[in-house]
């Protein structure tokens, strides 16, 4: 290129540092100056919404509309977002072109040190339909409220005793130098979010020479497993509303793909797991439908699908 390319961003911390993360990889990998990429910042919906969940006004959408309006009229050149606050099926004129290698997936719980040690009735704070169902599965005396903001406004609420705990993504604490905040929890009590951990690269689907840049950096492993977690939820017609955890790992050249979906108060939950090979996005459809059809009627009802 040129001139120097064009990186759109939300603005909140977590945002901002993963922008960076991905500019600098850019420019090692191009022999770039460091600092060659330019970081627009720009505030979308669901930044200055903060007083309702999201899925009521409009969900990840809110997210990802005026990153794709900045994208689509030319003022960025590529947009780098949280991967799993990104609608399974985007506009045509915006492809994902590179993911960054997967970071840690599971969730950490801050204000206890495990769900079983929270006390009886304790309060805990997501705006999550998945965390909040997959909480309440396993501890139905527990308190959900909705808690929104950035990371540090969450930490502060939980140490204000607002909320009694909360739970935050393992990868982006770590992303802010917050590595040893929480207790971690394993992914065999709480399955992680569709392509949690993923940091996302998306360019116009006509700009063929950002695209060309982008794949420099792009995790085939990774891409492999979002691509299969996507296509499972594109599959239920999953919507911020609906619950619904999944992971896929590789393991011995195929991918093991582990999934959850539960009702909204976490007392109906089913889960499943497959093997496929990589680039079958057939599997996750399939895997998705026949657990939405022997699902009951309190978890289909969350679905599209």
């Amino acid at each position: 290129m040129e001139r120097s390319p064009i990186l759109g961003t939300r603005g909140s911390p977590l945002a901002l540092a993963q922008a960076r993360k991905v500019a600098s990889a850019l420019e090692v990998a191009q022999r770039w100056p460091a600092g060659f990429i330019h970081i627009a910042a720009i505030t979308t919906s669901g930044d200055t919404i903060q007083d309702r969940p999201l899925a009521e006004v409009g969900g990840k959408f809110l997210w990802t509309k005026e990153l794709d309006r900045a994208l689509i009229d030319g003022e960025t050149d590529f947009s780098v977002h949280s991967l799993k606050d990104v609608e399974s099926e985007r506009p045509k004129s915006i492809r994902l072109c590179a993911v960054r290698p997967r970071a840690d997936v599971r969730e950490r719980l801050i204000g206890a040190e495990s769900i079983d040690a929270l006390k009886q009735g304790a309060v805990v704070g997501t705006s999550s339909p998945r965390r909040a169902a997959q909480l309440l599965s396993l501890r139905p005396d527990l308190k959900i409220v909705t808690l929104r903001g950035n990371v540090d406004t969450r930490l502060a609420k939980v140490a204000a005793g607002e909320v009694d705990a909360t739970l935050l993504a393992a990868a982006g604490l770590k992303r802010l130098g917050k590595h040893d905040v929480g207790t971690p929890v394993p992914v065999s009590v709480l399955l992680p979010a569709p392509t949690q951990g993923v940091i996302g690269i998306e360019c116009r689907a006509d700009d063929a020479m950002t695209a060309a840049v982008l794949r420099a950096v792009d995790d085939e492993t990774t891409h492999a497993a979002i691509r299969a977690e996507r296509a499972f939820t594109l599959a239920l017609g999953a919507s911020c509303h609906s619950p619904v955890a999944a992971l896929a790992t590789m393991e011995k050249g195929r991918l093991y793909f582990r999934a959850q979906l539960l009702s909204e108060d976490g007392r109906e939950t089913i889960r499943d797991e497959a093997r496929f090979e990589c680039g079958d996005l057939a599997g996750p459809k399939a895997l998705a439908k026949a657990m939405l059809k022997r699902a009951p009627e309190a978890i289909r009802r969350l679905f599209e699908g």
